[in-house]
Formats: structure tokens, C-alpha cells, sequence
């Protein structure tokens, strides 16, 4: 403890205990201590931006001009930075270039991004903007089938694209998409596909021949409004088309600056901070992400588009600032305990490491120069370059040993926030300086949370648990030509209702403890929560990943297993069983050894009988995106895996006389 000495406590700028404002008397009902205005919707603003076209010349401001994107040309590189005047030039001759190849904004507003993480997802991105235009992501992952809906719904003329083999699929869906006229495409393709695109009436043309284009045809920019729409953010979803959430520039502006409110005093934005741009700009969180620091002056630099090559890129750009999702913090942190479970005397220093700095975390201390940082931290420390001032992580549930352990390790702020799409990003985001876990914090600035019924599942506002509903000035003004589904999602009264459930804790934070739609019911008549009990199975170290599912006509839940590599890697062959994933899921008592170990877990937390699996398959293959199991954003892809799982879940029920 006395190694402590001189560092200065991070004290929450708020009573921990104290959270969150009670709103007309109604405990049910919250709002943030910086909520302002007589209806607690408006907040304090914290930059001069109105729009997000305005943060690239707040940031030239705030930087005086220094670095702003910043990207490597291969391994062994460091990364090569444009300021931020260059990046407005090349912006402004990018759109100028764009309306002159063709694409005239009176007869089509939407221009669609076809990219991966990279200088000129961000140039087209505010390339557009400068012109009042709309830019809309595609995500590869969605499919073609979802991109050609989107590319028909916005009616889209002109698409940019990274690579030839984007060329390629929007060519399979040319017959199908009548307003298709224009793609620019980043890197070199062959005379073949050129051929193929112009034989059925579509213009070709490299990036840097828009952007000669623009040079010599220079337009004078007709920058966005505070109302105008900023970008069309199509979610991924689960089953069905993905819905296009409409945020405008307002809307968007102001959820980033309430991001700054809610990091401050620990962690105010400068020119100084430096981010690893890697989660997708197809979605809103990394999109805030990058408004938020321009609008400061930071640096973004990209990662070189190959997620293997990710450790090599944070250990040379040495971010200070970075967002995560649970999926990559968790195959950290498994990594590293099963790393020291080889050995008892590194398994008993790393829990002694552990112990002190939580100790520290509780009285607020964060810090990187103790002897167990010089010991032990610094090697997890450095695999994100070391630098490493706050981490944010969202999207899912990380559970409070992880981030527990990456608070002691990183000696850093470690928050979690709590977010959807139709919110811009975020509604709410834990304390800077609390080390409690087990919550997402308090709402943002300028963001009213209020619990309803969901008589269903049994869950009453009057006993302090209902369906999340938000109300903020950055919620989506609608769902794209869905004004059915926009009603369903936005009451009358301007409520979001989110389809999560959660309770307020004592101290004024949420907690998210469950989801509206993947529940169904048993047999007998019980409603259950599949994703509530995956998340709980998810704690034990056996599993990589899992799908817990049912039938209505049956009494009990089946699970598919991926069982953790990492895991199994350091443990398996010291216990009798084979260490590669295909033999583990073949060998005698692997399956019994992890399903006794999941029953233990869902015991621990409270799991009802009926919610605990009967029995469960052992799956080598990992869900993933490309084969259609995840969602974009890494959640189960429930009717994919339903699908594909249906005969083997089945055959389990059958198995077990059912």
C-alpha cells in the first residue's frame, strides 16, 4: 500500500452512491446530475460543433494543425500522418470530385460506403458531408441480400468500395439495383472486372481519379445543417431486413459531447490522445468515437485491415484512448489466465498482483508504476502499446472479473457504457474513478431512462424492474420508410423502447439483467431469457462460445458449445483430455466435464432449474460472421443458428427421452 504515496486518488466527480436524479418523484424514473433545462433533455456544450462536418475544423483548431489520420503501408512500418488541413483539402476535392463524375445531389442524396476501416472511408465520409450528401455504410457481413435491400431502399447511385471482390458482389446484384450508376473503387482492379461493371452501364473510376477530378474541378462546399441527416446506420438485426436508423447532425453531435461530460474530470480530450481505429465505422460506436476525438484535435490512426496484424499495430501507435468490445477483452484476458495456470507459482503471483492493485482500484488509485506493474502488468500493458489512458468497452456484457482485471492490470480508467443504434450510440456509461461492476453507470447527459411493465415475463416497474425506455435529444428521428416499425420502437410520448430489461441498483446505476426478445416459453409455461442464461455460462473458462435454445413443446433448453481454445491449450493435457478443439469435442467426458461445469456456474448465479440445459452439444467450429452465425456486432445470430442447429438439438431432446 505505501507504494502508493503521491498518486492522487481518481475521486467520481459524482456520489458514487448517488448516481443518478430521480425524475417527478418516480424512482422508476432517471436522469443524469448533468442533465440541464427545465425538462433535464439539454446538456452542456463543450465544443463550438453543430454539425459533424464542423469537427474536422475544430480539431484543425484545437491541434493547430497537427496530425489527424494516420495509416501504415505494411508490417515493420510506422504509421505515416496527414494534418488536419491536408485532410480537408482532400476531403473537399473528394466530394467535388464525386458530384462532378455524376453523382448529382438533386436527383440522389445517399452515397454508399463498401469499406473496411481505412484514410479513405473517412475522406468519402466527410467528402459527403462537405456536400450536403448522405453518406450510408455497408457492412460486408450483412450479405448480399441485405446490401442490395439497402442499396434499393436509399436508392443509391453511387457506391465507393476498398477492394475488388466488393466490385465483384455488387455486380452479382447490378440487375437488381436499378439505381446503381457509379463506382469508385480504392485499390487497383483488372481490366476484366472494369469490363464487366462498364458492359452493363456502370461508370468505373479509381478514388484518386475522383479526387484528380475534384483538383481540377474545384466546388465551393455546401455544408450540412444542424437538422439535416448525418448518415443512414442500417442495424444488423437477428432475423428479417435490417432496419436504416435515421440520426441527424444534431442528434449526433450532442450524444458526443455527452460522451465528453461523462469521462470528465479524470479525462478530458486533447490534442495528446491517440486512437487505434479497428472496430467497424459501419457502426455508431466507432463512428462517435472518431467525431469525439477530431472534435478535440486527437489522432486516429487505422489499423492495417488485417484483425491478426491488431497486437502489431497497437504496439506501434501506442493509442492512449481505447474502445473495445467484450470479445476481444475476453480472449485477453483468457489468454492470459490460461497462460499462468500452467504454473502455481505464476498463477499465486499474479493473484497477489491482482489483489494489491484492486486494493488500490478501491480507493480509487489508478496507476502503472507499482512493483506488480514492473513485475508482471507491463507485459498486458504493453500489448496495447503501453500508453493506454482510459479503455471503454460496449456493444455486450463484459462480466466483473474481466473488467475488474483489466482495471488492475492496465492501471487505467476502465468504463462501460450501454448503448443501441437508434440512440446515436450511448445512454448511459459508468462513473470515471467507480470501481464497483456489474452495471453500466448512470444515464448520460441529457438522457431520461424509465422502467415499464413487461407483464410477460413477470416484470413490474412497481417492484423496480421493467423494460428499459430512453428519451433523449439524440435518439433516431425514424427507421428509414418504416414508419410502422418506427411507431413500434418510438412511442407517441418520444419514449425508445429498447427491448432490454434492467433494474436501478441502490446507488442510482442501471443494470441490464435481460432481454425482451429472446425469450420464449416452455412447455410447462416458464418464460425464459436464452441470452441471460448464455451469459451466465459464459463465465465458465470451458466455453470459447455457446447457443442455448429450446422448444416450446418441450419442458427444458439444450446448448451448443464452443469450447474456449485458449483454455484448453494450457489446461487439457494436463487432465487426460487432447488439447486440439475437433478431439476435446470428441473425447469421453468432455461433453459431461462441460456440461457439469456450465450447471455449476448457472447454479452460482441464481439460474431456476428450468433455465439450466438439459444437455449440450460440443461444437469445434466457431460462430463467426462470415459463416453467418454472428451479427455484426458479434451477437448470436439466433435464426442462423437455430437453423443450423435444429437437427442436433432434436436429436438431444431425443437422447434424453424427451
Amino acid at each position: 500500500m505505501f507504494w502508493s504515496w503521491g498518486t492522487q486518488p481518481m475521486v467520481p466527480p459524482i456520489d458514487k452512491n448517488n448516481q443518478s436524479v430521480i425524475v417527478d418523484g418516480n424512482p422508476c424514473h432517471r436522469t443524469s446530475h448533468l442533465s440541464k433545462g427545465k425538462d433535464l433533455l439539454e446538456i452542456e456544450k463543450v465544443t463550438d460543433c453543430l454539425t459533424c462536418y464542423e469537427a474536422l475544423h475544430a480539431g484543425m483548431k484545437m491541434s493547430d494543425n497537427g496530425p489527424c489520420f494516420g495509416s501504415r503501408t505494411g508490417p515493420n512500418k510506422e504509421y505515416e500522418w496527414l494534418n488536419y488541413q491536408q485532410i480537408i483539402d482532400k476531403v473537399h476535392q473528394f466530394g467535388a470530385g464525386l458530384i462532378h463524375a455524376g453523382n448529382d445531389p438533386d436527383r440522389g442524396k445517399f452515397v454508399g460506403i463498401f469499406s473496411g476501416n481505412r484514410l479513405e472511408w473517412c475522406i468519402t465520409d466527410f467528402g459527403c458531408q462537405a456536400f450536403s450528401l448522405i453518406p450510408v455504410p455497408l457492412y460486408e457481413t450483412l450479405g448480399l441480400e441485405a446490401c442490395k435491400y439497402i442499396l434499393n431502399q436509399c436508392e443509391i447511385a453511387s457506391v465507393i468500395c476498398d477492394k475488388e471482390d466488393k466490385v465483384k458482389k455488387l455486380l452479382q446484384l447490378q440487375a437488381d439495383i436499378p439505381s446503381l450508376r457509379l463506382l469508385i473503387v480504392v485499390e487497383p482492379i483488372t481490366d476484366d472486372t472494369r469490363s464487366s461493371a462498364e458492359a452493363v452501364g456502370l461508370k468505373v473510376f479509381s478514388f484518386e481519379e475522383i479526387m484528380n477530378k475534384g483538383k481540377l474541378n474545384p466546388s465551393k462546399p455546401k455544408p450540412p445543417k444542424e437538422h439535416d441527416v448525418f448518415t443512414i446506420c442500417y442495424t444488423s438485426g437477428t432475423t428479417g431486413n435490417p432496419k436504416g436508423v435515421v440520426v441527424t447532425h444534431g442528434n449526433f453531435v450532442t450524444m458526443c459531447e455527452a460522451i465528453h461530460l461523462s469521462t470528465r474530470p479524470h479525462y478530458i480530450m486533447s490534442k495528446d490522445d491517440v486512437h487505434l481505429s479497428y472496430l467497424p465505422l459501419a457502426h455508431n460506436f466507432e463512428r462517435s468515437v472518431a467525431i469525439v476525438l477530431l472534435m478535440k484535435g486527437a489522432r486516429i490512426g487505422f489499423f492495417s485491415g488485417d484483425i491478426k496484424l491488431l497486437m502489431d499495430d497497437l504496439a506501434v501507435l501506442k493509442p492512449t484512448y481505447f474502445p473495445s468490445v467484450p470479445r476481444l477483452l475476453n480472449r485477453i484476458y483468457d489468454s492470459v489466465m490460461a497462460d499462468v495456470k500452467s504454473s502455481y507459482i505464476k498463477s499465486m503471483l499474479l493473484s497477489w498482483a491482482l489483489a494489491s492493485k484492486q486494493s488500490e482500484v478501491d480507493r480509487h488509485i489508478f496507476r502503472k508504476d507499482s512493483i506488480w506493474d514492473k513485475l508482471i502488468f507491463y507485459k498486458i500493458q504493453d500489448k496495447l502499446g503501453g500508453r493506454v489512458r482510459l479503455m471503454i468497452t460496449g456493444s455486450a456484457p463484459l462480466s466483473s472479473r474481466v473488467i475488474s482485471f483489466f482495471r488492475c492490470a492496465l492501471g487505467c480508467l476502465v468504463l462501460e457504457g450501454y448503448g443501441q443504434t437508434e440512440a446515436g450510440a450511448g445512454l448511459a456509461i459508468t462513473l470515471p474513478g467507480d470501481c464497483s461492476t456489474g452495471h453500466v453507470g448512470p444515464p448520460m447527459a441529457g438522457v431520461h431512462i424509465k422502467l415499464a411493465d413487461v407483464p410477460e415475463m413477470n416484470y413490474y416497474a412497481k417492484d423496480g424492474v421493467g423494460e428499459i425506455l430512453a428519451k433523449s435529444s439524440f435518439l433516431m428521428s425514424e427507421y428509414y420508410k418504416e414508419p410502422e416499425k418506427t411507431a413500434e420502437a418510438l412511442d407517441k410520448d418520444g419514449w425508445l423502447h429498447t427491448g432490454d430489461v434492467g433494474t436501478w441498483e441502490k446507488n442510482g446505476a442501471l443494470k441490464i439483467i435481460d432481454r425482451i426478445k429472446n425469450v420464449f416459453k416452455l412447455s410447462q409455461g416458464e418464460y425464459v431469457a436464452t441470452e441471460k442464461v448464455e451469459n451466465v455460462y459464459k463465465t465458465s473458462p470451458f466455453v470459447g462460445q455457446i447457443f442455448v435454445d429450446g422448444d416450446s413443446l418441450q419442458p427444458c433448453l439444450m446448448g451448443i458449445v464452443v469450447p474456449n481454445d485458449a483454455h484448453l491449450d494450457k489446461w487439457a493435457t494436463n487432465n487426460g483430455f487432447p488439447a486440439k478443439l475437433e478431439d476435446f469435442c470428441k473425447a469421453e467426458g468432455a461433453k459431461k466435464l462441460v456440461l457439469d461445469d456450465l450447471l455449476s456456474e448457472g447454479k452460482k448465479a441464481g439460474l431456476m432449474t428450468f433455465e439450466q440445459v438439459k444437455d449440450i452439444y460440443l461444437e469445434p467450429d466457431m460462430f463467426s460472421i462470415e459463416n453467418e452465425m454472428l451479427t455484426p456486432t458479434m451477437k448470436n445470430k439466433r435464426a442462423s443458428l437455430r437453423k443450423k442447429y435444429r437437427e442436433i438439438i432434436q436429436q438431444l431432446y431425443k437422447d434424453n427421452g424427451l
